[in-house]
């Protein structure tokens, strides 16, 4: 936890906050906090200050909290994600990654390898969702919370709703068959879409292409979902 996140109803008018929760628990046993030692906060889809160390016990930690001089959080990523719902053993690892390089806009769809039992997973609920991103967040030092939408039929999905989110981006498919290599990285807008294990299929990646997106290849090595992901980011778009 490189950043300790705050909700704005938590502060009301005062300066101080009081944590009873796991963030209390990561100051209390990683951080290892004493009293007068200083922290990194950053409130919830704003800005990044600092907190001292009030007093701490066995069950809760008191933070004074100092934004007088604030930073803005690192810039996001000008891209959309279109991701193929992964199996529920690597969603929340791919969650908390693409939270951690700067994704902002994601987009989970089914897709014909995708076991229709995944979308009854407790995993994709409100509550949990965030608690991955949020794990990212902190892990980067961000604040600003991504937005994700669940789309559970593919067609509709890709003729109705694609083509308005392509509009002034690139548009890519990861595919790594008759695809054009991977372009330099850049911060133009874009959209990437990523299959699931075994990727999309051939129809799939047809009415994807009708849509507007352009086969993408990584080079000649099959990579896992929770592999494609990171290096595609870092591929298209300069990480800073």
């Amino acid at each position: 936890m490189n950043l300790i996140l705050l909700y704005p109803g938590e502060l009301s008018n005062s300066t101080a906050v009081v944590l009873k929760d796991r963030r209390f628990e990561h100051i209390r046993d990683v951080h290892r906090a004493q009293p007068g030692d200083s922290l990194r906060v950053g409130m919830l889809d704003g800005a990044i200050g600092a907190a001292r160390v009030v007093r701490l016990d066995r069950l809760s930690v008191e933070l004074e909290v100092d934004f007088s001089a604030p930073r803005q959080p690192p810039a996001p990523l000008p891209v959309i994600l279109v991701l193929a719902l992964p199996r529920p053993k690597m969603f929340k690892r791919i969650m908390q990654t693409v939270a951690t390089l700067g994704v902002k806009e994601i987009w989970l769809i089914h897709s014909y390898r995708v076991d229709k039992s995944y979308w009854s997973s407790p995993l994709l609920s409100d509550s949990m969702i965030q608690a991955q991103l949020l794990l990212g967040l902190e892990q980067a030092g961000d604040t600003l919370m991504p937005r994700v939408e669940i789309r559970k039929r593919f067609k509709p999905f890709v003729e109705d709703e694609l083509p308005g989110l392509l509009a002034d981006r690139q548009g890519w498919v990861a595919h790594p068959y008759d695809a054009e290599p991977c372009p330099p990285a850049s911060n133009a807008p874009a959209l990437v879409a990523v299959g699931p294990e075994g990727g999309f299929i051939s129809y799939e990646v047809d009415k994807l292409q009708e849509a507007g997106l352009h086969r993408l290849s990584l080079g000649s090595r099959i990579l896992r979902v929770e592999t494609a992901v990171p290096v595609l980011l870092s591929r298209l778009f300069p990480l800073s």
